[in-house]
């Protein structure tokens, strides 16, 4: 790993700026939805809480603000459950720049929430002003949210230039970890799932060439079928990415044998050459269950990113659920990610896996062998 570590830095009397992750769900009422992000940032706080720096100052984002102030995206409720899990007490401040922000730092209290950061639209454009701006509040800076470590943000880039940074806890992890799959132990098995080929191209083309197996599930099988002449019904398609599709199908690649599709009240499996005309696959079937289970018991090394159909929707669950816990029954190294992934093994209550990565993006670039701006940036962040 080429960044400092937080065992590089004594943070005794120290004002330490954390960049973390709290981009969290939220309802249509405002209520947090998943809380596996805040919970993923408390090691790092507990340790800074340990070591005795004199002042914590937190910053994230939350959602798509657009450079303006969103009342439903403040991050007062996120404050509210940090605090509660962390059991020490945050004072959730109005902004993140400016003289009220650096005087209410300077008074009572240690550790401090600063307002959402893309509130101002030079966060997102990695404006050096904004960032040396962020920096000025604190003397150390720690990264521990991989979830944007692929983005050129002034939080995770440009802050880099005016201060010594590291990183935190858990993205030490997830490079570390995620890294296990650049030579991993065979058989290696990929798992992808989701709506779009598109978005999984590159993982598909860098880390697949490793894997001994590729299983494909969600929407995206209904593109590569369909490039081979065989017709999906009304299922979703990428009708501008088949020759993508037809592409990169290899040997390795394995397709579901049957489908559980829905055509206004009927919902039945059949096989994947037999969907009708009015139909559309919303799920794995049993069949290809079986198959990918198979498949996935003799693995030594698996990754998993994107749900293997409609898991929202109780009749088409089964084959996330059936696919998750093989994948979390297995004795290899498991690494599962993504943001509908997390949001499945959230809700139907998976777990064991040897690493579950916070990052959705940040995860497929990382596996897509590129290179990622802010731990670029944090390499060059010296003490």
């Amino acid at each position: 790993m080429d960044f400092n570590t937080l065992g590089d830095f004594d943070f005794r009397g120290k004002k330490v700026l954390v960049r973390l992750d709290l981009n969290v769900s939220l309802d249509k009422s405002g209520k947090i939805n998943d809380v596996m992000r805040i919970k993923a940032a408390l090691p790092t706080l507990e340790y800074l809480v340990k070591n005795n720096a004199a002042k914590i100052i937190l910053m994230s984002h939350l959602g798509r603000p657009d450079g303006k102030v969103v009342q439903a995206l403040r991050l007062d409720g996120v404050g509210v459950v940090l605090e509660e899990f962390l059991g020490e007490k945050i004072s959730k401040l109005d902004d993140c720049i400016g003289q009220s922000v650096k005087k209410a730092i300077g008074g009572p209290g240690r550790i401090f929430l600063l307002e959402n950061l893309r509130f101002h639209k030079e966060e997102e454009s990695n404006d050096s002003d904004f960032a040396k701006s962020l920096a000025a509040l604190a003397d150390v800076y720690v990264n521990d949210a991989f979830g944007v470590c692929h983005r050129s943000h002034a939080s995770v880039d440009a802050v880099t230039r005016f201060m010594p940074g590291c990183a935190g806890l858990l993205l030490e992890r997830e490079v570390r970890e995620l890294s296990k799959v650049m030579e991993p132990e065979h058989p290696f098995v990929l798992i992808v799932g989701g709506a779009k080929v598109s978005g999984k191209v590159g993982v598909l083309e860098n880390i697949g060439k490793k894997a001994d197996r590729i299983l494909i599930g969600g929407a995206m099988p209904f593109t590569f079928l369909k490039s081979e002449g065989i017709s999906v019904g009304k299922s979703m398609v990428e009708d501008d990415k088949m020759g993508l599709a037809k592409s990169l199908m290899n040997g390795r690649m394995v397709l579901p044998e049957d489908f559980v599709i829905s055509s206004k009240s009927l919902v039945k499996t059949v096989p994947f050459n037999e969907i009708p005309d009015d139909a559309a696959g919303m799920d794995i079937g049993e069949k290809t269950i079986d198959s990918f289970v198979k498949i996935i018991s003799s693995a030594r090394t698996i990754v998993w990113n994107g749900p293997m159909g409609m898991f929202e929707d109780k009749k088409f669950e089964k084959g996330t659920i059936s696919i998750g816990k093989a994948i979390s029954g297995s004795n290899g190294t498991t690494i599962v990610g993504g943001g509908d992934t997390l949001a499945a093994i959230d809700k139907l209550k998976l777990d064991s896996y040897t690493h579950i990565s916070t990052g959705g993006g940040a995860m497929l670039e990382f596996l897509e062998g590129r290179s990622l701006p802010a731990l670029e940036a944090l390499g060059k962040a010296k003490k």
